[in-house]
């Protein structure tokens, strides 16, 4: 199901990995959320979540307005150690990112005013 040559390529592109490591910490997030934290544009950010897409390493659930994107369920056990072993060796490839996401205020789940 899963090819590791597309998925090395959808990790290869730093706000693909970013959004992916993100995610692989957070849990779950949305688009808004993903955009606070990179400091990048909900259209961009929307382009690299449809491309995590299509490589499968990522699925997204609606939750009321929201749509939620999370790691995909049958994703590869060497793809989610992959994920971990470069969270764990470059923690700072996704700290800003988790601050700014902190910094963020007002979230989804918390407040209806995202996205």
């Amino acid at each position: 199901m899963f090819q590791p040559s597309a998925i090395f390529k959808c990790l290869s592109d730093e706000t693909r990995l970013r959004t992916l490591l993100l995610i692989f910490a957070e849990g779950e997030l949305c688009v808004c959320e993903i955009a606070a934290a990179l400091n990048l544009s909900q259209p961009k950010i929307s382009r690299h979540l449809s491309q995590l897409r299509s490589c499968q390493l990522l699925q997204d659930s609606r939750h009321g307005q929201w749509v939620y994107y999370q790691l995909h369920p049958q994703l590869d056990d060497w793809t989610r150690n992959i994920l971990h072993l470069t969270a764990t060796a470059h923690p700072s490839q996704i700290n800003q990112d988790q601050v700014r996401l902190k910094q963020m205020g007002e979230r989804p789940e918390r407040q209806a005013i995202c996205c």
